[in-house]
């Protein structure tokens, strides 16, 4: 099997979710990995939602929910609809959906493109 050179630069990144620190956001803690990745077109987001997460949307940015932990009678708001929601379900929120979490709960969050703050809007 081939091998690269030894000088090869890396072309991974790895991101230690526990060593981000939280930022403040709508939702509770979130923590934002590869920003600073140029060659990556997202930012990957593990976000622990609190149960006053404030209802808002995005005019530019899909977010993709994979939901890892969730307490009993979890839900979601997408427009004027509330879903249940558990662990393992994945929900897709393009541009314009407003949306918000409701209960506590531990979310995966892929934001594309790049995750931009000035791109959340609260009604």
């Amino acid at each position: 099997m081939d091998r690269p050179p030894a000088d090869t630069a890396r072309r991974y990144s790895i991101a230690d979710f526990e060593q981000i620190a939280g930022v403040p956001c709508p939702c509770g803690m979130a923590r934002r990995a590869f920003q600073d990745v140029p060659e990556f077109p997202a930012t990957v987001h593990v976000t622990s939602i609190t149960a006053d997460a404030k209802l808002h949307y995005h005019k530019r940015l899909t977010e993709t929910y994979y939901f890892l932990e969730c307490a009993e009678g979890a839900r979601m708001q997408l427009d004027d609809e509330i879903l249940p929601v558990k662990p393992g379900l994945c929900i897709m929120i393009p541009p314009g959906v407003r949306h918000r979490a409701i209960g506590e709960m531990k979310v995966l969050i892929v934001a594309l493109p790049k995750f931009d703050p000035s791109d959340e809007w609260l009604d």
